[in-house]
């Protein structure tokens, strides 16, 4: 049996002095086992993704990277997990920062991880530059892309670029949250196929926040529902959107939009 890369053990979250928004959450995240978050605005699906993502604390249960409770405080375990798990956020215009040339925001995990330290300055910077190309090409972007800004890119190739600031650092795992909501029908179809590719030619996990069943069938085998910040059903994804057995679900599943039938 291969051991999660991370989990949610009996998580819950409470803001101060607020209701809890998530409570008793186990989801596991396996190699290969891309896990999808689904479920309705205010079922605790982005917090749950904060905390797989270490950016706050459970208040109770736990989060574990790689079988050891993720301690945000530990600046050695968590630069390691950083290396490893990376996101993409929903809103490719707000996620990029304006004022920065696309190679220097692709190449910002590099900085902040210290992944190219060692060495003369020359080297770590022709180093880096090699590795930002790399990464621009991984998404089908060109290398002289580096050199543009984002106002320069249309809303899906401003997500390509998020996604190549999200795999530079060859990260296992890629949470991502609404990573097409923002974008158009067509440009979509582009952002899944190009994920799925990520997916099986770099050995890329993908865990997903989404409202969109036909995204999450196509890109995660597994999926987790949540109802008031507890999830309700969970397993494959075929088996759950197929035949789901809890009527929440079955709602969920029930509420896509479908093609009228065409008169006879």
């Amino acid at each position: 049996m291969i051991p999660p890369i991370i989990e949610a053990r009996e998580a819950g979250f409470a803001y101060r002095r607020s209701a809890p928004v998530l409570a008793d959450v186990s989801v596991e995240v396996t190699r290969g086992r891309g896990v999808a978050l689904v479920g309705e605005s205010g079922a605790g699906k982005t917090t749950l993704l904060r905390l797989l993502l270490g950016l706050a604390a459970p208040t109770s249960g736990s989060v574990l990277f790689d079988g050891a409770p993720l301690a945000l405080g530990d600046k050695r375990l968590m630069r390691g997990f950083r290396s490893s798990v990376q996101t993409v956020f929903q809103d490719p215009y707000s996620s990029l920062d304006p004022r920065q040339s696309v190679g220097r925001i692709v190449s910002e995990p590099l900085r902040s991880l210290g992944l190219t330290a060692g060495g003369p300055r020359a080297t770590r910077r022709a180093e880096a530059a090699e590795r930002v190309a790399a990464a621009l090409r991984a998404v089908g972007l060109p290398e002289d892309a580096a050199a543009r800004y984002p106002h320069e890119f249309s809303g899906g190739q401003r997500q390509r670029v998020a996604i190549a600031r999200a795999i530079v650092c060859e990260p296992r795992v890629l949470l991502a949250d609404e990573p097409v909501s923002a974008l158009d029908v067509s440009t979509r179809v582009r952002i899944v196929d190009l994920l799925a590719e990520l997916r099986e030619t770099r050995g890329l996990t993908v865990v997903m926040v989404s409202h969109d069943l036909a995204v999450v069938a196509a890109l995660c085998p597994q999926v987790a529902v949540l109802e008031r910040g507890r999830v309700v059903e969970q397993g494959d994804t075929a088996d759950v959107l197929g035949s789901p057995r809890h009527p929440y679900t079955r709602r969920l599943v029930q509420s896509v939009p479908r093609l009228p039938a065409r008169p006879a």
